[in-house]
C-alpha cells in the first residue's frame, strides 16, 4: 500500500497542473507523515493522508453524469418485470377453473340426480378460485402502476 501511495505521489508530483508552492506542501505533508514510526496503521493514515492531500490539490475527478434517461428506462423494465412474473398466477387460476368444471362434469355424469347440489358446489369453487385469479391480476397492475 505504502508503495502504492509513493508511484502515485510521483505521478502528481510530475502533473504540470501542480504549482510549485503546492509541491511544497504536499512534500511537507508527506515528511511530517513520514516521521512516525512505521507500523501497519501509520502506513495506511499516511496513504490516505498522500491520497487525500493529493486529491484536494488536482482538479476534481470527473463524475459520470446522473442520466435520469437510463433510470427511467430501468424502472419501466423492471416494473414490466413483475407485472408478468404476477400474472403467471392467472394462469394458475385458469386451471384451477377449468380443473373446478371437469370435476362437476364428471360428477354430473356419475350422479345426475345431484345436478342441483353439485352445480351450487361449482359456482362455489369458480368464485374462489376466479377471486385468487383477480387479487392476483390486482397484485400485477399494481407492479405496473404503483
Amino acid at each position: 500500500m505504502a508503495s502504492m501511495a509513493a508511484q502515485s505521489s510521483v505521478k502528481v508530483a510530475r502533473s504540470p497542473m501542480m504549482k510549485s508552492q503546492q509541491l511544497q506542501e504536499f512534500s511537507r505533508a508527506y515528511s511530517a507523515t513520514t516521521r512516525t514510526s512505521p507500523t501497519a496503521f501509520n502506513t495506511l493514515k499516511r496513504t490516505s493522508t498522500l491520497l487525500s492531500s493529493a486529491r484536494s490539490q488536482l482538479s476534481p475527478i470527473a463524475t459520470r453524469a446522473y442520466s435520469s434517461e437510463m433510470a427511467n428506462a430501468m424502472v419501466q423494465v423492471s416494473q414490466n418485470m413483475g407485472m408478468g412474473n404476477a400474472a403467471i398466477g392467472l394462469g394458475g387460476a385458469g386451471i384451477g377453473i377449468g380443473l373446478v368444471f371437469a370435476a362437476l362434469l364428471s360428477a354430473v355424469a356419475r350422479n345426475p340426480s345431484m345436478r342441483g347440489q353439485l352445480f351450487s358446489y361449482a359456482i362455489l369453487g369458480f368464485a374462489f378460485v376466479e377471486a385468487i385469479g383477480l387479487f392476483d391480476l390486482m397484485v400485477a397492475m399494481m407492479c405496473k402502476y404503483v
